[in-house]
């Protein structure tokens, strides 16, 4: 079986981080101009093809909606959020929130104060609800893969900056990359986003087919990809020194980022207990 991506994809990979990078932060309607909005709709592409512009959107740090307007996978032009733990991101950017309970409400209430300024969560007034269609364990499968899928960006991004400054950096004549506790925190930091990386390309297939496992898949995504994602923002604050906590260094916006999904839907424990339920039986 080959478990490469096909060329398709590999063009979808270049021409998002390539748009990414001039563009982090993109409208909507930006998105909807390079035919990504609606992807999942369209019958054209499945969720392995979205799973490629859901982790380089990890990488960007995108700050808008899109994300979670495509996991909703409703029809209409209205741009949806979804509420997650009781609050909704980007509440103030969309029209619509989707509910746990599959209903469909107008986006409005409360929006938060938060650390990380580039999710603008809020908490749903639920003015005006109706039934949305589909089944919320649909939306919670596409959801864990996508967020999984998300951490792995901001993983991949951060360590390759705390590699690029480990190769630059000097001290006392050497580069720091050279100097053992740099070099096997960030080795520490690779593997383990490597390996989310696996697992959340696993999630996403079995999503896209809908397989038996669907279920395991995205538990063990989800619980390595953000652990993964905060283990590697950890280490490369660790290795870039003083100038990594710095408030105009992009590093602590990436950390606040993965501290967020790794809680969503959930921490790794509570994902790794219902993987140790599914392969064991309930104790």
């Amino acid at each position: 079986m080959d478990f490469s991506f096909t060329s398709e994809q590999e063009d979808i990979r270049r021409q998002a981080r390539s748009f990414l990078e001039t563009n982090p932060s993109p409208s909507m309607e930006q998105l909807s101009e390079l035919g990504w909005v609606g992807i999942l709709g369209s019958g054209d592409f499945s969720f392995l093809d979205a799973a490629v512009i859901f982790e380089e959107l990890g990488r960007a740090l995108y700050d808008g909606p899109y994300v979670l307007n495509e996991v909703a996978a409703q029809p209409g032009d209205e741009v949806w959020s979804i509420e997650i733990d009781g609050l909704v991101p980007h509440l103030a950017k969309v029209t619509r929130v989707l509910t746990a309970d599959m209903q469909s409400s107008g986006a409005d209430g409360e929006t938060l104060a938060t650390v990380d300024e580039t999710l603008g969560l809020g908490r749903l007034a639920r003015n005006g609800t109706e039934r949305a269609e589909g089944e919320w364990d649909d939306v919670r499968r596409r959801l864990l893969a996508a967020l999984a899928l998300e951490a792995v960006g901001v993983g991949s991004k951060v360590t390759g900056m705390a590699l690029e400054y480990a190769s630059g950096r000097e001290q006392f004549g050497r580069k720091i990359g050279s100097y053992q506790a740099i070099a096997h925190s960030l080795v520490d930091a690779y593997v383990a986003v490597e390996l989310a990386r696996s697992l959340a390309y696993w999630a996403a297939w079995s999503v896209a087919e809908n397989d038996d496992q669907v279920d395991l898949a995205v538990a063990a995504a989800k619980s390595q990809a953000a652990e993964a994602a905060v283990l590697a923002c950890e280490k490369s604050i660790q290795a870039h020194g003083g100038i990594g906590f710095t408030w105009e260094h992009p590093l602590h916006r990436y950390y606040k980022r993965a501290l967020w999904l790794e809680s969503a839907l959930g921490y790794g424990r509570e994902h790794r207990a219902q993987i140790a339920d599914s392969l064991l039986g309930p104790t």
